[in-house]
């Protein structure tokens, strides 16, 4: 039986030892310190009842009078290193409001928290997980459960959902489109990764086409994956009318850039009842109808008019910051097409040139005409009629940057590409992995007006030391203060600490 031994030390000090008694032999079993102070013996008698509670593995049938849980002497403690529990903590109550924890197991949770915190391969994302939260997953169940999560697509897309309808009052009534490709760190094509027309400017890798469709806050409520060499022109449809008929959607308006243009799409959207704002080209107009938006417009900042063409209205206004910028744009490619033409050798090519009948480069005056006359002005089709105002369709497609800013959180933040998976099946749970990452992202964002990356590091100040006890071998944690900012981006979550 063990007991809590005072005695003197030659310094005078009171040092106090558990130990035990054999065959009337006295054996100390542990020296747990020296204090010269009252207070200081009764912490040590406290540590000492500890080292017996837990050596023992009894507990006193006494209450005890003082909690003995993480007291520890300095001297007695090895420093472990630390961990953010709290960011996790953090993040995972995030993703179960999002009602992923209802339907996704732990580890498909982590990945995606994973995702937000430090982006990278899965390999390396099951050492971070061990290494940051002291969390620990097989590597062979991320590729044991791919089948599994494959059919969760739609389940997280509903979750995105609810929460935009819930946090951002989305009612379907307006959306916006864009697509984005994604690269492989491999030159091998198949039947998915192809190469095609890159955004990322790796023409010769295969690829894949992420179509991605974002509430007017830019919150990602759905996305499609196409083959690396789709038409991007050729998956609005695909897209739009599987969101309408899943969600049983009646009016819907759909916001896109030029890209999307083209007379099958804007006939495909009719027939689906569907509305529509879409970028035009200005420069495929015919001359004719160039002259009678130039005329009607008369380069007034603010003006706007309305044609009507075979793609639906033709809603143009002209700006005179957009003006002047697409004045300095131009005049920088004459000026180099200019001096093109002084030293073929010393300037490339550029928009306004073309070849002259002596095969010699000269100034394209009908193509700086044709410009000239479009400075400043920007026009959008649509099948709107006119109660709803020209601005307002003109505010409407200006808000399509969100989408832009959405790939670019997804891209730079969450590092959805490259894309180190081979496998169709790994290549959809990847993307599937960075949607709901880009979910809970973008609601980080939207919620607090803070981005990701501030986020995440503000989470990551408050830290949890670990200590071990070399007497008990009890691990003591200590947590750092949570900072005002903290606090503050806290109370906007709605998440009190």
């Amino acid at each position: 039986m063990y007991h809590i031994r005072k005695t003197k030390t030659a310094s005078g000090a009171v040092a106090i030892q558990v130990v035990h008694y054999a065959d009337r032999v006295l054996i100390v079993d542990a020296h747990v310190g020296s204090a010269h102070t009252d207070e200081g013996v009764k912490t040590l008698k406290t540590i000492a009842a500890a080292w017996i509670e837990k050596a023992a593995k009894q507990s006193s049938i006494f209450p005890a009078s003082t909690d003995r849980r993480g007291l520890a002497l300095v001297s007695q403690c090895a420093y472990l290193g630390i961990r953010y529990a709290f960011l996790y903590e953090i993040l995972h109550k995030l993703v179960a409001r999002f009602g992923f924890s209802a339907y996704c197991s732990t580890l498909l949770q982590d990945l995606v928290i994973m995702r937000m915190v430090e982006p990278t391969s899965k390999r390396r994302s099951f050492e971070l997980l061990e290494e940051y939260f002291g969390i620990h997953h097989r590597r062979q169940a991320f590729y044991e459960s791919v089948p599994w999560w494959i059919a969760l697509k739609d389940r997280a897309e509903r979750s995105a959902l609810a929460v935009a309808a819930a946090e951002f009052k989305f009612d379907f009534s307006l959306v916006f489109y864009d697509v984005t490709t994604l690269y492989f760190e491999s030159f091998e094509p198949d039947d998915l990764r192809k190469p095609g027309f890159s955004k990322d400017n790796k023409f010769n890798q295969p690829q894949i086409v992420i179509g991605l469709v974002v509430s007017n806050e830019g919150f990602p409520v759905a996305y499609e994956i196409f083959p690396g060499n789709k038409f991007e022109g050729h998956t609005l449809i695909p897209v739009i009318e599987s969101f309408k008929r899943q969600h049983a959607i009646t009016t819907l308006t759909v916001v896109a850039d030029a890209a999307m243009i083209s007379l099958d799409n804007i006939e495909a959207l009719k027939q689906h009842g569907l509305h529509y704002i879409v970028g035009a080209r200005m420069g495929n107009l015919p001359q004719k109808l160039m002259h009678e938006i130039a005329d009607g417009l008369q380069q007034r900042d603010g003006a706007t008019l309305r044609v009507g063409t075979a793609h639906g209205m033709l809603v143009c206004d002209f700006s005179l910051h957009r003006y002047r910028k697409d004045k300095r744009d131009m005049d920088k490619q004459i000026k180099k097409a200019e001096g093109f033409i002084r030293d073929p050798a010393a300037l490339k090519r550029t928009k306004f040139l073309k070849l002259g009948g002596n095969a010699a480069y000269q100034l394209n005056t009908e193509l700086i005409e044709k410009h000239t006359r479009l400075l400043g002005i920007k026009g959008y089709y649509t099948n709107l009629g006119s109660d709803v105002s020209d601005r307002v369709i003109i505010n409407q497609y200006h808000n399509l940057w969100r989408v832009e800013q959405a790939f670019r959180v997804a891209k730079n933040d969450l590092q959805m590409r490259p894309i180190f998976h081979f496998k169709q099946e790994t290549i959809k749970v990847h993307v599937l992995i960075c949607f709901m990452a880009l979910a809970v992202s973008k609601y980080l964002e939207i919620k607090t007006a803070t981005s990701l990356q501030q986020i995440i590091a503000s989470f990551k100040r408050v830290t949890d030391a670990r200590l071990l006890n070399t007497l008990t071998k009890e691990e003591i944690v200590m947590r750092t203060k949570i900072p005002e900012r903290v606090r503050t981006i806290l109370k906007k979550l709605e998440l009190p600490y």
